[in-house]
């Protein structure tokens, strides 16, 4: 034993939702070289080898029970990284409501008990949540799958921001409940990163902040390097941090804010609702 041993997964069992690309595959292969057994739910196929892969539509609350039931217990981490872009149906409960309604599942059913750790992808479209957070409660006071569905439907909710900030007030509000069950759950908020998802919306995803990062001669995010910071969380080592959303942007947002690099300063205070 070292101290160092605090950053691996050794004799734990980890749960990647939406690990089959993306940020998602890095960390579930993350977690599986730093000794965890990894277990990947997801819509699209697995390739990774030496994980259990389980068939997943977050869209459907009876496919999140089916596959809960198939992966058994207990998990130690949980990764929720699946994640889709504006325009597709169920967004609100791919992004939202399906992690919600799973992370129920598991506590309830007494699968991530005491010592056990949640990690989500937010983004920079989730940083505002505060401004908005008496509204974002109401969704987040709803007691189940269907009726949250129905509240995101009645007030024409089911966008990528307003998931994300759902995400980011989650995180935020369910550290004090979730640590006294001895379960921790943060959150990173990645910059732009080179993932399927982004090529897919290449001109917004990829094109923000592409300014900034001529400046400073670097590329967009590798999906490891988000990775990293996403199973540090969930380490042992990240024991003293639960309920904050890491921004992992190389820096963009706090130079915006602080004026650093004024290029970046609109975009940060409209995102911020400054």
């Amino acid at each position: 034993m070292t101290l160092f041993d605090a950053f691996r997964y050794d004799g734990k069992r980890v749960l990647v939702v939406g690990g089959a690309t993306g940020m998602g595959a890095a960390a579930a292969e993350l977690v599986l070289d730093a000794g965890a057994e990894v277990v990947v739910m997801d819509f699209a196929e697995v390739a990774l080898a030496g994980v259990t892969p389980i068939h997943l539509d977050l869209a459907d609350r009876s496919s999140i029970d089916s596959a809960i039931g198939e992966c058994g217990g207990p998990v130690d981490v949980l990764l929720s990284c699946a994640g889709v872009a504006d325009g597709t149906p169920g967004i609100e409960r791919i992004n939202f409501i399906g992690h919600r309604h799973m992370i129920d599942q598991l506590v309830g059913g007494g699968m991530l008990g005491r010592g056990s750790a949640i990690g989500f992808i937010s983004s920079a479209a989730g940083l505002g949540w505060e401004a908005n957070l008496p509204e974002i409660q109401e969704l987040l006071a709803t007691p189940d799958f269907d009726t949250a569905v129905a509240w995101v439907e009645e007030r024409g909710k089911a966008d990528y921001m307003s998931s994300k900030q759902a995400m980011c007030a989650y995180v935020a509000s369910r550290a004090f409940p979730l640590l006294k069950q001895g379960i921790r759950i943060n959150a990173i908020c990645p910059g732009p990163t080179d993932t399927p998802l982004a090529q897919a919306n290449k001109d917004m995803w990829l094109g923000f902040g592409s300014d900034y990062r001529g400046e400073l001669g670097i590329q967009a995010s590798t999906p490891l390097e988000q990775a990293y910071p996403l199973v540090f969380l969930c380490s042992d080592a990240a024991a003293a941090i639960t309920g904050i959303t890491m921004v992992t942007d190389a820096g963009y947002m706090s130079s915006g804010i602080t004026g650093s690099y004024p290029g970046a300063t609109a975009i940060a205070n409209l995102l911020l609702n400054r």
